[in-house]
């Protein structure tokens, strides 16, 4: 059977393959049975191998989209002492919106969504809060949560700077790597990264449905007698019941759960190198193309990801963000509108099944577009 395939360029759910669409349909089968177990345990395993050893991390799986992990570690590991937050988008806000509504004790540290972080100002932030609040006997900043790869603008984080500093203070890192993990090659015991989130519908290439942590096993096992604060997404139960059963505790998405093995075994057999490559040079025709409408980009190039672009909407007469949506989507194309105040944006993400062939044909489509306002002018 025939799939027509859309390519969307959107920041998630990506395209994915054919087989990954047809790993979906199998026979009816209890969540229950060992055979399904022994799915879930390939997943949760191979999931693990992209980013560190199962010796010391491992993957603990919820059924929900990217923000129920986040939420999971969040609700789940801060304790009594403070979570330090950096806010420099759309998703880092969310972490806050998270923190607050939890009653956790948190500091937002707001960046610039175009810029660099500054490092240095972020470690005397830490260096003043913890030795005040040392000294006046009051809590101390336990945990640091970062995004790794903001899609509000397309931004890429330094997190392994980030987790150096963390180290060196005794900070625990939780990292949001949802549009990064598989994407970007990622190894959590250099990066010093306690906790990292991440999806099923991104770089990975699977379905939408699942979320996922990867924790470290010694973080994670200091963290059983907090006490919990919601029944669902209370990780280290969930965790402790997947340890010995192999099993969620409450009903996963099934067919999804094929899917995502079927696209851990690809991206495999591509490697996450290979992938990050064939991203990169997809980025490269598109920032091309863009070069050559002379369309702006929000993010200087060292500052990117090289899996989004944020560009700034010309200021043309007659053009519409939704007439463009449009026009590319029934040629086959989704775009994604900006997520930002500042600027008049639309993104474009090159993650996915998506190849230099694809991104080729959405350039020439692209200037098909922009043609009609050079004839008018």
């Amino acid at each position: 059977m025939d799939i027509k395939r859309n390519i969307l360029l959107n920041p998630g759910p990506a395209t994915t393959s054919d087989t990954v669409k047809f790993a979906q349909v199998v026979p009816d089968i209890c969540p229950r049975e060992k055979e399904f177990g022994d799915i879930m345990e390939f997943v949760s395993k191979e999931l693990t191998n992209f980013v560190g050893s199962n010796d010391d991390y491992t993957t603990i799986l919820f059924g929900g989209s990217g923000t129920a992990a986040v939420e999971a570690i969040l609700s789940s590991v801060v304790d009594e002492e403070i979570v330090l937050i950096i806010n420099n988008g759309a998703y880092g806000k969310r972490i806050c919106e998270i923190a607050e509504i939890y009653g956790l004790s948190y500091i937002e540290y707001k960046s610039s969504g175009v810029e660099k972080i500054n490092l240095s100002e972020l470690e005397e932030l830490i260096k003043k809060y913890n030795l005040n609040n040392f000294e006046n006997e009051k809590k101390s900043i336990s945990h640091l949560a970062v995004i790794h790869h903001e899609t509000t603008t397309g931004i890429l984080n330094d997190i392994k700077s980030i987790g150096q500093i963390c180290r060196k203070y005794k900070i625990e890192m939780i990292v949001d790597a949802m549009s990064s993990f598989a994407g970007i090659p990622i190894n959590m015991y250099e990066m010093n990264i306690s906790y990292l989130a991440s999806s099923s519908n991104k770089c990975i290439q699977g379905m939408a449905g699942i979320s996922f942590v990867i924790a470290n096993k010694e973080s994670l096992e200091k963290t059983r007698n907090i006490k919990p604060r919601n029944l669902y997404l209370n990780m280290y139960k969930q965790y402790s019941y997947f340890k010995d059963n192999y099993q969620m505790r409450f009903t996963p998405p099934v067919q999804v759960l094929y899917a995502l093995k079927q696209a851990i075994i690809e991206a495999k057999e591509e490697t996450i190198e290979n992938r990050n490559e064939r991203y990169k040079e997809c980025c490269q025709i598109l920032w091309k193309g863009l070069d050559k409408l002379n369309l702006k980009k929000l993010v200087n190039e060292d500052a990117s990801s090289m899996l989004l672009t944020s560009i700034v909407e010309p200021k043309i007469d007659g053009y519409s963000f939704e007439e463009l949506h449009e026009y590319l989507y029934n040629r086959g194309f989704t775009i994604y509108p900006g997520k930002i105040s500042s600027e008049n944006t639309f993104r474009i993400a090159n993650i996915g099944q998506i190849y230099l062939e694809n991104m080729t044909k959405f350039i020439e489509i692209l200037e098909e577009y922009f043609c009609q306002f050079a004839v008018n002018s």
